[in-house]
């Protein structure tokens, strides 16, 4: 018979369960949307912006003896408000402030996080309106060129983005006379690696960033192109990948249908601050409150932002839709 201290007899003595003195947190990818908004001008107070805009001169033939007509130039006004008023908010009680381990970890966590989740929202809403400034099932054309279209390449028998894209993109912002300097996408993840993957594309693509110090600007700053975000120049455009994008529904256009659970993916141009796509920004930078209820004897703290987007060049995107099901890879 077994004696002595053994596994078998003294379990009171051993610990079958440990607990780490950290606690696992999620990755976060990087965020970008940011990079391609103008900052709206001063906004000291009032609710709605408007910015006035005016139109091309005309020329006339000119006869002798006939007085010269004056033309009025077209106008137009451009508003924008701040639309979205969001919070993030956690709590923590006394009690569980005491008797918890981790409890100094989880609180230190609630202010970072809170942030991100207002970031994210932020990003979102940034690409939601790159889409909502288009019509669904329509080409949405400028002097002729379509800007709005599914995917030319074929992943499986599902639409994906092919080169023929990022031509057509060219044409189509040349057609609106756009200028082609900063020339950006910004595409699903399953777009990236079709388009790295399709045999005819590889040898044109390059890993370096062509508009870096451009891209790098924005209404926010830093290097978005030493981080995974960027992934290859092609065609003139830096490629970036996002998780953010919108989801659309099934669109029809030109006689080619996405599937349920197409992304729209788009290209765009940011050589400076007058043809930025995205005009917007915060009212309220993200701002902490934090307080101890003594009626529920429990910790809060809550971060709110106020912040609006909308889109100020459309004739400056393109949304490509590709599928995202059913991705040979």
């Amino acid at each position: 018979m077994a004696s002595g201290f053994t596994t078998l007899t003294d379990e009171h003595l051993r610990r079958t369960n440990l607990w780490a003195n950290q606690l696992k947190g999620l990755l976060l990818d990087d965020l970008i949307a940011t990079r391609f908004v103008r900052s709206v001008p001063d906004f000291p107070d009032g609710v709605t912006l408007n910015i006035p805009s005016i139109g091309e001169a005309e020329t006339s033939d000119f006869a002798e003896g006939q007085a010269v007509k004056y033309n009025k130039m077209d106008t137009g006004n451009f508003t924008f408000t701040y639309d979205q008023y969001k919070y993030s908010a956690n709590a923590m009680s006394a009690k569980f402030k005491r008797d918890s381990f981790y409890s100094q970890e989880v609180l230190a966590a609630f202010l970072p996080r809170q942030h991100r989740a207002l970031s994210e929202a932020v990003e979102v809403r940034i690409f939601d309106r790159f889409n909502a400034a288009q019509t669904a099932s329509n080409a949405n054309q400028y002097n002729g060129a379509d800007h709005r279209w599914i995917g030319s390449a074929l992943s499986g028998t599902n639409r994906a983005m092919g080169l023929n894209d990022f031509a057509k993109a060219q044409y189509s912002l040349l057609k609106a006379n756009v200028p082609l300097r900063g020339c950006c996408a910004v595409v699903d993840p399953s777009v990236a690696y079709t388009i790295a993957t399709q045999a005819n594309v590889m040898n044109l693509l390059s890993p370096n960033a062509q508009w870096a110090p451009i891209v790098n600007g924005g209404l926010t700053t830093g290097a978005v192109t030493g981080s995974m975000k960027f992934m290859f120049n092609i065609f003139g455009f830096d490629v970036y990948v996002s998780n953010y994008l919108p989801v659309v529904g099934v669109e029809t256009i030109n006689g080619v249908s996405s599937v349920a659970g197409a992304v729209a993916n788009f290209m765009f141009t940011v050589g400076n601050e007058d043809i930025m796509p995205i005009i917007g920004g915060y009212r309220q930078n993200p701002t902490v409150y934090s307080e101890f209820n003594k009626d529920l004897q429990q910790w809060e703290y809550v971060t709110f932002a106020e912040y609006g987007f909308k889109a100020y060049r459309t004739e400056n995107i393109i949304t490509v839709i590709t599928d995202t099901t059913g991705i040979v890879v």
